[in-house]
């Protein structure tokens, strides 16, 4: 079928990995089942008061995960792209909203990985983070286009000023991975990418995370009050709005790592119906049931297919892949999603309860809309293409 091939097997999903020496490689998911059970207990003990679980993510840096992704090479430890996403998978059994911020770091981890393997830009960040596990937080997807914020050139810069919400894991982060707004006096309004130290003075990082669902993510607002951003630590300088080239390559290894926690929860939630349901004598629970095994199905068929797009890195940016990433995108939050809700179905009036450790599930679930492309974004985008137009731009 494809180079990265899926086996559900209670909650562990199996990923064959394409091009990487196993030898070489960081034993994730052997990790995973030594630290697993902590995870849980830690994640059970933050989430009823929404907050983010540090001890967590100080097991993750002891056991080297934040730099597991780093070639070996550059002192990480060269997993290949398929393991990362198996090992979100799994660790999302244990707790969901530490490996949803996981996946944050690990994007920007993977599009840095990319550009490095291809004589870009990437190596000096891959090489600090496998020096001291630094923990990477993005504010891109509360940005994606327009971005926001206020930017003043300086001798030397800019300062920086606004708020950027979503910064999943900013509790536990080093460096803000960001953009903001600039009217360039010859050029226009551009959006210039650059990294800020979250320690740094200026940063605050405000108490403001109470979400529905994932509530143990850390997706803190972060607010920056002229903070300074020196002129060598710009990365990127774009149009303003408009879609632009660098996305074809953050969207297509950022979406299946995402997803890739998404599918875990959705396993997780048919496992505990099933174990709540299987005595039910209620003759429509059968029925229930099936469509959440099929929901299931098409959650894993598709995500596997999201990571095979990736090619273990190995594939070409272009737009035609990035409109491919999003509609599946799309279509995995939908069967995630449908699968959750089918489970509480199925428990009946049991699985509203939150002592069931289902209706959790249910609500993580839900937050995989609100990644980019949100639905009806996506559809504009590739109805647009579809149209032989160009992707729309965003007004700001």
């Amino acid at each position: 079928m494809t180079n990265a091939q899926t086996q559900a097997t209670s909650t562990k999903v199996t990923y064959m990995p394409t091009n990487a020496d196993e030898s070489e490689m960081l034993d994730l998911m052997t990790i995973l089942d030594e630290i697993g059970p902590e995870i849980k207990r830690n994640g059970e003990e933050s989430d009823p008061q929404d907050n983010f679980s540090l001890a967590n993510y100080e097991l993750l840096k002891t056991n080297k995960i934040f730099s597991a992704m780093v070639p070996g090479e550059l002192g990480g430890g060269g997993c290949d792209y398929a393991s990362m996403c198996q090992f979100l998978t799994g660790l999302s059994a244990y707790h969901p909203s530490t490996a949803l911020s996981l996946s944050m770091h690990q994007h920007i981890i993977a599009a840095n990985r990319f550009n490095y393997i291809n004589g870009k830009p990437g190596k000096v960040l891959l090489e600090k983070v496998a020096a001291s596990e630094l923990v990477l937080v993005s504010t891109g997807a509360g940005d994606w286009l327009a971005s926001c914020g206020e930017m003043d050139k300086v001798d030397g810069g800019y300062l920086f000023s606004g708020v950027k919400h979503f910064a999943s894991g900013s509790p536990g982060g080093d460096l803000l991975v960001t953009s903001g707004p600039f009217n360039d006096p010859v050029d226009g309004w551009q959006v210039l990418h650059f990294p800020v130290s979250l320690k740094a003075e200026g940063v605050k990082i405000l108490d403001n995370w109470r979400p529905m669902g994932m509530r143990g993510t850390g997706s803190n607002s972060v607010k920056l009050d002229k903070v300074f951003v020196p002129e060598e630590s710009v990365a990127v300088k774009r149009s303003r709005g408009d879609f632009h080239a660098m996305w074809c390559v953050v969207l297509p290894v950022a979406l299946p790592l995402i997803m890739s926690v998404y599918r875990g929860i959705a396993i997780s939630a048919a496992e505990r119906a099933r174990r709540r349901c299987i005595a039910s004598k209620d003759p429509v629970t059968p029925y229930i049931l099936g469509e959440m095994e099929n929901a299931l199905t098409n959650s894993g068929i598709i995500v596997e297919d999201m990571i095979r797009l990736t090619s273990d890195f190995q594939f070409t940016p272009h737009i035609d892949l990035v409109n491919e990433m999003v509609k599946r995108k799309t279509l995995a939050a939908g069967a995630c999603k449908e699968t959750t809700t089918k489970a509480v179905e199925a428990c009946g009036g049991p699985g509203f309860l939150r002592d069931f450790n289902i209706e959790s599930l249910f609500r993580d679930s839900m937050a995989s809309h609100f990644h980019p492309m949100q639905e009806k974004r996506q559809l504009l985008f590739s109805g647009s293409l579809a149209m032989q137009k160009e992707p729309p731009s965003q007004a700001f």
